[in-house]
């Protein structure tokens, strides 16, 4: 199998990468990454080490793709990922859809010139928000839940958010470009005959996550704590309340192997991929969690609203459980043990990911 991997200089694409090198040595992996996030040069010569090619690239870039190699797959692990932005100051709403949309047309038209198969890494944030915003819940043992007493929007079960939930705006600009990405791919794979699969992903986390509340709240929160850095609940009347779930990286392996073997286009591909309840946690729980491991400390509290956040974001992935035999096998427990772990090994883990240091 010969396979490339965007983003692979991130937290995502460089898991997928190093547990394809340990499990199947005799792969042909080949990555591109522009090297614009923090921490990255420390992932490329990791990678490096373990023989994987590195293509210093963006894929924003059209010319960039000329000196890549023939696959057999892509995996789409490139993206702009936090849900503020375009809106942060942090980047333009342009670059969000450049990084999000246009590379993905480029990887599509790569993928039709090459003949190979697709495999887009989405996201829960193609939901639409104002029914997840508006959602009812219950507060049980420091954590939302929702609460079946009364109807529940169309797709959202006590399991969780199902595919068939809607999409419809706003999901925000990240959400946005991501919902277009998916619609493109289908219609690439289906006119050009290659096959494609989206997987919208929960919380991806563990150890060497880049430290960001948008990105990775669970390395965040962890590594905050262990390095004493100010920490608040926003939102949702300072409590900590909201939930999401998590999923080790690792853990998509199975599923993406299972879909690479498929060598023809379906209509039907598109999958939650998460932790689900099992793996759900409230940050009042993680802060709980982190209490016991190294003491309890101040938690600030901002009651303001912010017009993206929803109080409780779990996926169903009963339908990928059902078709491909998915399970996320690393229980919670294990994930937040490892970044602990990882968070004394690296104490300037913040500083790096964050570019201060």
């Amino acid at each position: 199998m010969n396979i490339l991997i965007t983003g692979i200089c991130g937290f995502v694409g460089s898991s997928l990468a190093l547990a394809w090198r340990e499990a199947r040595p005799d792969w042909t992996i080949t990555g591109i990454d522009n090297l614009i996030r923090p921490g990255a040069d420390r992932n490329r010569a990791e990678l490096t080490r373990r023989g994987i090619t590195i293509v210093h690239g963006d894929i924003r870039l059209a010319s960039d793709f000329e000196s890549l190699p023939a696959v057999d797959w892509v995996i789409d692990a490139a993206a702009n990922p936090s849900v503020l932005a375009g809106v942060d100051g942090k980047s333009s709403s342009r670059q969000v859809m450049e990084h999000n949309l246009s590379g993905t047309l480029n990887l599509l038209e790569y993928c039709k010139a090459v003949k190979a198969g697709f495999v887009l890494l989405s996201t829960s944030r193609v939901y639409s928000i104002p029914p997840l915003a508006a959602l009812p819940v219950r507060t049980v043992d420091g954590a939302f839940v929702p609460d079946s007493s009364v109807p529940l929007p169309p797709g959202l079960g006590t399991e969780g958010v199902r595919e068939e939930f809607s999409t419809t705006p706003p999901v925000s600009l990240y959400g946005a470009s991501k919902v277009a990405s998916e619609a493109l791919a289908v219609e690439y794979g289906l006119t050009f005959g290659f096959p494609v699969w989206i997987n919208r992903c929960g919380v991806l986390a563990g150890a060497g996550q880049f430290g960001h509340a948008q990105q990775g709240i669970f390395s965040f929160w962890i590594h905050s704590w262990a390095r004493r850095r100010p920490l608040k609940y926003i939102g949702f009347g300072g409590k900590g309340h909201q939930v999401r779930c998590a999923l080790h990286p690792r853990d998509l392996l199975p599923v993406l192997e299972k879909q690479m073997q498929a060598d023809r286009p379906e209509p039907e591909c598109t999958f939650n991929l998460a932790g689900g309840r099992a793996n759900a946690m409230s940050l009042a729980q993680l802060s709980a969690w982190c209490a016991e491991r190294r003491g309890p400390r101040e938690i600030g509290a901002d009651t303001d609203e912010r017009p993206f956040d929803i109080p409780w974001m779990v996926l169903d992935s009963t339908k990928a459980a059902d078709r491909w035999g998915f399970r996320a096998a690393t229980p919670l427990t294990d994930i937040l043990d490892e970044i602990d772990r990882f968070a004394d090994a690296e104490p300037g883990w913040l500083d790096i990911s964050q570019g201060k240091a």
